[in-house]
């Protein structure tokens, strides 16, 4: 498959798209929850599902329905997760207040790092040795896997809970987005295995919750999700809005760029995912067949 693209929600199932046509290859049944966060692993081998208490891993090549590995230690939702580059070890976060790093070829935790707050979501650095987390009570946090501990904590608003972070693919910014909708970043820098974060503005995305912040590959772009039914691009040059992506009828919850950045693909509580062109701001493609709203999506086209 040169392209896969999945979705997920609350109908307990976990749906994959023909991205060109909108038809549905594949469905495959989670019944024992809602899933609240795809990933695909970079060899396309793997998707992982976040559930409630629960990470599943599912075969991408064969047509198995049953996952092949779980992972089993959260006690409440598992929020996000995120895979290390050559896909060895996992992070994943959860609404009962921790991040945990697991082996994912034998499924144990490794690490856990308590935030005694629901975790919102978790990111890899691209040195692979930090993890980056946010949560409810306004809180971004490092976390130096090597010395085992939490080295920055950043709160951008008091008592403002942080809904999402995102990192720059060669490392050079941290962007978060919170429950007000506003968007803060900082510059990262690395200087002998140290990590430093410099301000470099906030600006207000949206007028009401942001869902997901996400930078593009390429660093050039970022995507903002909302409870306001809507989706935005914006240059990372001055955070100027690029375009903003109107159509869907509810809450936007999750999107991945296309790996040129000149896609979008959107999930929202309306039941749909939508493909954009964001030289357009159009939909280029609708796929239909969620019964409930759809909260993750996940995409590889590389």
């Amino acid at each position: 498959m040169s392209v896969i693209l999945a979705s997920a929600g609350y109908d307990h199932t976990i749906r994959f798209w023909e991205a060109l046509t909108g038809v549905c290859s594949r469905t495959i049944q989670h019944s024992d929850s809602q899933v609240n966060r795809l990933e695909i692993t970079g060899d396309k081998s793997f998707l992982a599902a976040a559930g409630h208490t629960k990470v599943r891993l599912y075969d991408i090549k064969l047509p198995n329905p049953n996952p092949v590995t779980s992972f089993e230690g959260h006690t409440n939702n598992v929020t996000s997760l995120a895979f290390q580059v050559d896909s060895k070890w996992m992070a994943t976060s959860s609404e009962d207040g921790t991040v945990k790093v697991w082996d994912v070829r034998a499924p144990d935790v490794q690490r856990n790092y308590d935030h005694k707050c629901p975790v919102n979501e978790v990111v890899i650095h691209p040195n692979q040795g930090e993890l980056i987390s946010c949560d409810q009570d306004g809180n971004v946090r490092i976390w130096d896997l090597g010395e085992n501990r939490c080295t920055h904590r950043l709160i951008p608003e008091d008592n403002v809970g942080v809904q999402s972070v995102s990192v720059a693919s060669d490392g050079s910014m941290l962007v978060a987005g919170n429950n007000r909708g506003n968007v803060y970043v900082w510059e990262m820098m690395n200087n002998r295995d140290v990590t430093s974060l410099h301000p470099v503005t906030k600006f207000r995305a949206h007028q009401k919750y942001i869902t997901r912040v996400l930078l593009s590959s390429d660093c050039r772009h970022l995507a903002t999700c909302s409870s306001d039914h809507t989706a935005k691009v914006w240059s990372t040059d001055k955070f100027a809005t690029e375009t903003t992506l109107v159509g869907h009828q509810r809450w936007v919850w999750d999107c991945a760029f296309s790996a040129d950045s000149a896609y979008l693909v959107t999930a929202c509580s309306d039941h749909y995912v939508r493909l954009w062109d964001l030289s357009t701001s159009e939909t280029v493609r609708q796929y239909n067949g969620h019964n409930k709203g759809v909260i993750c999506c996940a995409l590889n086209d590389v």
